[in-house]
Order: C-alpha cells, then structure tokens, then sequence
C-alpha cells in the first residue's frame, strides 16, 4: 500500500516539477524544478529496487545542474547582484523544494522498509536475486549493447564539441597565443644589440 502511494505520489511530482522547469521564466527557478524532477526519478528508480540508478541520477545528474546553472549564467548575462538582492524572495520556493525531497526520502524509505531489505518495492520479473544492480547493468552495457553504448559515447562527445564550437566568439582587438610563432621564434626577431655610448641617455633633451 505504501509502495503504491509512494509511486503516484513520486510520478505526479516528477510530471508537474518537469512542466514547470519548462514553463519557469526565472532560470533559478527552472534548476531548482530541474533538482526536484531528478530526486522525484531516483525516488522511483529505488522503488524498482534500482539503488545504483538511483544513485547514479542524484550524483551525476543533480551534480551536473550546477554546471547547467554556470552556463546558464554565462550565455544568459545574469546579474549577480540583483540575484544577491532578491535571494529572499527565493526562500519559500527553496523550502517548498526542500519539503517536497524530504517527503519523498520518507514515503522512499517506508516503502523499503515494508517491502523487506534486498528486495524492490515493486516486484520485477526475470531478476537474479544474486546479482546486484551494477554488475547486472555491466553485463548487459558491455555485452549486448557495447556498441550501442560506444555510440552513445561518441554522441556525447560530438555534443560537447558543438556546444565549444557554439559559445566560442571570435572578438576584435583581443590577443591571442600564437605557440607555433613563439616556437619558431629566432634570436634575431628577439635580441636588438645597442652601442651605448659613454653618458649617453642620461640627458634630458630640452
């Protein structure tokens, strides 16, 4: 009955907090929905008895909105200082995210209690109660799906080039290294002998 609860509970949360990163207009406001829509999957993934997916979503993820909100910044041009100024507004939205994460670790956590240690919320078919959640998903990454996940790898990694590619502005007037022309640099474009004279560049010239 609890595991029940909990699901619908978990998946209503998940649906309405993902809406409204989309609909915020504040990006504060929009990674902080983005946080709760994380907790309330992982919620879900520990139901299915799935802790190392759980566990994976909340670090990685989670962990990666700080980023998203350094980028966010960064192409966005937000003004610290009126973030700073308003910081209290901020608060009875942060308390209500906060409330809402400890109310789902709490319905989380009685439904594992109820349905027994080691085994999942939510009965699962086809499951080796042998074999834990991160030696099941190596075995299948690295043996049915190698190359499906090698592909995935590059993906990411095309993604990452274009998001450089993207953010990178060519500005007038900035310096740059030339390390091939700092190389190749001879000792003649570098030292310029002089032959001061005796007293020479002591005057003043009037």
């Amino acid at each position: 009955m609890i595991a029940a609860i909990a699901f619908y509970a978990l998946a209503a949360i998940a649906i309405l907090s993902a809406f409204c990163v989309i609909a915020a207009r504040n990006p504060v406001h929009s990674v902080l929905f983005l946080i709760l829509t994380f907790f309330s999957a992982a919620g879900l993934f520990v139901l299915l008895g799935a802790e190392f997916l759980a566990m994976l979503l909340v670090v990685v993820y989670v962990g990666a909105v700080a980023v998203l909100f350094l980028f966010v910044v960064m192409m966005l041009d937000v003004d610290f200082a009126e973030l700073k100024s308003g910081f209290l507004s901020y608060l009875p939205l942060g308390a209500l995210v906060a409330l809402a994460m400890f109310a789902e670790l709490g319905l989380v956590s009685s439904a594992a209690v109820q349905a027994g240690q080691g085994r999942a919320a939510i009965p699962l078919s086809d499951v080796d109660p042998g074999v834990t959640n991160a030696e099941a998903i190596g075995r299948v990454l690295y043996t049915d799906y190698l190359v499906v996940f090698q592909l995935a790898g590059m993906v990411l990694f095309l993604a990452m080039i274009g998001a450089i590619v993207l953010t990178l502005r060519e500005r007038p007037g900035v310096r740059r290294q030339d390390v091939s022309a700092q190389v190749g640099r001879r000792r003649s474009e570098g030292v310029e002998l002089k032959d001061v004279k005796p007293g020479q560049g002591l005057g003043v010239e009037g």
